[in-house]
């Protein structure tokens, strides 16, 4: 297999994720915007541009935070090279340059994926779309995903996939969970109160988790359990450690298939021992934000590494 086609592979499905997730983020900020008055509302939007990385480039064209800005910048703006559109164009182009290695479902999936998208997004987006805009963004990834698990071989082809998804993914729960940590609470002294609650439960909700975390805890609703929830219930198939599971079982394939394992392998095992060999109360008590800090830098190497292993740029 060619490392053009793998690093293909790996990145059509990585740009897919992350275009979902955007979509998923902007979805959870929509709904408490609407909920909230005007400058409370205000906060919301600075902290979904955070999360994305993107204030500095928001900022610099001059919108305001409010509905229609933040979101035709992030889905759609010609200024943000990280739109949506812009995602969805380039999980195209990985498509159709590693098109030999897909099922035609999954190019046609991804293919008219992105023609929806390009229409719906050629003009400036109504608030009365907004919400059809981002279950359209949604519904495409999924789209995409489900014909990729209904018609692809499972051999490393499908490996390469499988791990694009889930660094992603941990990459946005990680981030989503930091962000809530250090920014969207605007003060110690919410801590507790039903702001702090309304924040965490947007988190969960960007995430696709409140309904599995309501039901595993009662609605009870703390800081340390939704983050032992988000960080190490390998039940969630949004949590770091579900993540990790999916990305560890699948290097093993490909070391099965190239009979060596190579530097990402190791780099792998490394971060599974820091990952599960602590509980929530010993993140706490180092920092979650240092843990999370580690965390995103760890998923990077390990990104990195198997672009080195795999030859990426051959």
């Amino acid at each position: 297999m060619l490392g053009r086609t793998a690093s293909g592979v790996f990145w059509l499905f990585r740009y897919l994720e992350r275009a979902e997730n955007t979509a998923r983020l902007l979805e959870a900020g929509l709904r408490m915007a609407l909920t909230r008055e005007s400058e409370a509302a205000s906060r919301e939007w600075r902290s979904v541009v955070t999360t994305l990385g993107l204030k500095s480039a928001y900022e610099a064209q001059g919108g305001d935070y409010t509905n229609i800005d933040v979101c035709d910048f992030v889905l759609r703006a010609s200024s943000n090279s990280e739109s949506v559109l812009s995602m969805f164009e380039r999980a195209r182009t990985n498509a159709r340059g590693s098109r030999t290695s897909l099922t035609r479902e999954v190019w046609e999936a991804v293919n008219e994926g992105w023609m929806n998208l390009c229409e719906l997004l050629d003009e400036r987006i109504e608030e009365r779309d907004l919400g059809r805009v981002l279950a359209a963004i949604r519904r495409e990834s999924t789209i995409a995903r489900g014909a990729t698990h209904g018609s692809m071989m499972r051999n490393q082809i499908y490996s390469f996939a499988r791990m694009g998804t889930f660094i992603e993914r941990a990459d946005n729960t990680a981030r989503i969970l930091d962000v809530k940590y250090y920014v969207l609470l605007p003060s110690l002294s919410y801590i507790g109160s039903a702001v702090d609650t309304g924040q965490w439960d947007n988190v969960l909700r960007s995430l696709s988790g409140e309904r599995a975390y309501r039901w595993l805890n009662a609605g009870q609703m703390s800081a340390k359990s939704i983050a032992d929830f988000l960080v190490l219930d390998s039940r969630f198939p949004r949590s770091l450690a579900f993540c990790y599971g999916a990305i560890r079982e699948n290097m093993s394939e490909l070391a099965k298939f190239h009979g060596e394992e190579r530097e990402a392998h190791a780099l792998m095992r490394e971060a599974d021992m820091r990952l599960f060999g602590q509980d929530i109360d010993a993140i706490f008590d180092r920092g979650l934000h240092q843990f999370i800090l580690d965390f995103l830098a760890t998923n990077r190497r390990i990104s990195d590494a198997i672009a080195v292993d795999y030859r990426f740029a051959a």
